[in-house]
């Protein structure tokens, strides 16, 4: 639900800056505040999540931002082409040991990752390894209940993480294994997500339960939208991570996966990714309209993400034959239309399910020629 993995434009800027700048600047963040430092680091990795995590009340934000950096440390290990399957392992390991551990086995990680980033890894990713001990400090300053539900997230993502680097690169095996994948980037997310909203609010626990059990399906929606978004970019970097059982099935082989792909079968594959995609979103709906009315503050940080993956969805639906991310990126002005119209609805659920319809007008759905 937080890890927006393989931005393009993000990603694309990372060769750049890599060229720019030979290492972080290493005193500049401690002239900052925490909540500034944090807010900083949102801003140049994740556009999405600087974007969102703000709208949450004070207390909770700074609680999500430093997850988010958390979980971006771990993906950044992921991404790493030129570290081995092996010592990614490691390397998750000992960070998830240090966020219990402390600073001192945070600043040995970043000693030991810095210097095995490529040129894939952007400037502020370095600097944010650089700074893992800050990070890590922050981490410490929240109840003993959010650091747990913190280590949880991470231990399980970094785990999961490491077990799928080993697939092959013409993609995973079948929806099971792709549900899994998506349960260790972003459904654990979602799950960590309910605990921090639960424990802010009496409100909200009363469903935690069923928020739990919808969590999964909500991160699961977010995760196969941005694998759809970045196929191309994930096969430059030798991943796929589609199932290689429904392509199959349509009389598609991902061996021979390429961008611009305008076979029927791979076509008729993307509808059926897309249609269960659309079906986890809805799922994602209803999540949100467990929380309360008077928490419109995190209604809209749910909203502002399913408002944006449908259209991201709906225009892979119209342009399957798209070369790259940013041919299906979303425009400035449709982000702003999901953030007024979020806003809007926000405490109205009638309202809100009808925005869903609206937004995910025209996307393939299950039960409508497509099963899953």
């Amino acid at each position: 639900m937080i890890v927006d993995r393989g931005e393009t434009e993000l990603k694309q800027d990372a060769r750049q800056d890599a060229r720019i700048a030979d290492a972080p600047t290493l005193n500049e963040a401690r002239t900052e505040s925490d909540d500034e430092f944090q807010a900083r680091m949102l801003a140049g990795v994740s556009r999405t999540f600087a974007l969102t995590i703000p709208q949450l009340p004070p207390a909770l934000a700074r609680v999500v931002a430093n997850a988010y950096l958390l979980c971006r440390i771990v993906d950044t290990i992921e991404d790493e082409p030129a570290v081995s399957p092996t010592l990614k392992g490691a390397l998750c390991a000992q960070f998830v040991a240090a966020l219990s551990r402390g600073a001192r086995t945070a600043r040995q990680f970043s000693r030991q990752l810095l210097p095995l980033l490529s040129a894939r890894s952007s400037r502020t990713e370095r600097e944010l390894i650089a700074h893992a001990d800050r990070v890590v400090d922050i981490t410490h300053q929240f109840t003993p209940s959010q650091q747990d539900a913190l280590i949880e997230c991470v231990a399980v993502m970094g785990a999961g993480m490491v077990k799928f680097q080993e697939e092959p690169a013409y993609g995973l095996p079948d929806l099971g294994a792709l549900d899994r994948y998506c349960y260790h980037v972003a459904g654990v997310v979602g799950e960590m997500l309910t605990k921090l909203f639960c424990e802010y609010s009496p409100e909200i626990a009363r469903n935690r339960d069923r928020m739990l059990q919808l969590a999964v399906a909500f991160g699961q929606g977010l995760q196969m939208t941005n694998i759809l978004k970045d196929v191309w970019d994930d096969l430059e970097r030798g991943r796929c991570w589609l199932p290689r059982e429904v392509f199959t099935d349509a009389g598609f082989d991902l061996a021979q996966l390429a961008p611009g792909c305008v076979n029927q079968g791979f076509a008729q594959g993307m509808r059926h990714i897309i249609a269960i995609a659309h079906a986890h979103l809805e799922s994602a709906l209803q999540y949100t309209l467990l929380i309360p009315r008077a928490e419109a503050d995190i209604r809209n940080f749910c909203l502002w993400s399913i408002g944006m993956a449908l259209l991201t969805l709906r225009k892979i639906h119209r342009h399957l034959d798209f070369r790259s991310g940013q041919e299906v990126k979303i425009s400035r002005s449709s982000v702003k239309a999901t953030i007024f119209a979020s806003r809007l609805c926000a405490r109205s659920d009638p309202a809100l399910r009808l925005l869903f319809r609206a937004a995910g007008a025209g996307l393939p759905a299950i039960g409508s020629g497509v099963s899953r």
